[in-house]
């Protein structure tokens, strides 16, 4: 039988397919966001509107964040500027990159690389024991809108049901073509890497 999925490990994976999927669409940009620390700080208090809240989404002080701005601080702790660099590139070119997701919905698909463990139904005869494995699928569009509805809400399907599902269609079952009777389920990634 194959290892049972706790829900944990659905929440884990689902959420390791929320960020592989939203480095994927980050990496759509047509014009790269702001390098210089004074240049992401004016970008973020653009959007933002107040220092204060500025402050609260990079965690330090609003008088920081005036520094910052003025130039009078120019280097900010590592885990400082990469909150800063994160906030920035969670907010840049929204309309790309949404964009990016629907034109792979309708058309173009995704290319999802990714390391997991299978658990498997199969006919008496084969082997049905959980077995860790790196796949490279290329989902069509009808894949990768699924798996994108799932991971917006705009679906009942989990990330990680749709994509063991594309797995066995696509990879096990070579789209039809064999192993009709096998059931899969992915019960756990470790890695995942996503691309428009």
């Amino acid at each position: 039988m194959p290892r049972q999925m706790s829900p944990h490990n659905a929440d884990a994976d689902d959420a390791l397919i929320g960020q592989a999927l939203e480095r994927a669409s980050r990496e759509t940009y047509t014009t790269t966001p702001p390098r210089t620390l004074k240049g992401q700080i004016n970008y973020l208090l653009g959007k933002l509107l107040t220092t204060r809240a500025v402050a609260a989404e990079i965690g330090v002080t609003p008088d920081s964040v005036n520094r910052y701005r003025r130039g009078a601080r120019k280097n900010p702790p590592p885990h400082i500027q990469s909150r800063i660099d994160e906030a920035v590139r969670s907010r840049w070119q929204p309309r790309v990159r949404e964009r990016a997701r629907r034109r792979a919905a309708q058309q173009t698909g995704m290319t999802v690389e990714f390391r997991a463990t299978f658990g498997y139904t199969a006919p008496i005869g084969s082997t049905n024991e959980a077995r860790e494995r790196l796949l490279t699928l290329h989902l069509p569009p009808a894949w990768a809108g699924r798996l994108l509805d799932a991971q917006y809400g705009r679906s009942s399907e989990h990330p990680n049901e749709v994509l063991a599902q594309a797995a066995k269609e696509l990879y096990f079952q070579d789209r039809g073509r064999r192993a009709h009777r096998l059931d899969v389920e992915l019960t756990g990634i470790d890695y995942i890497a996503a691309r428009f």
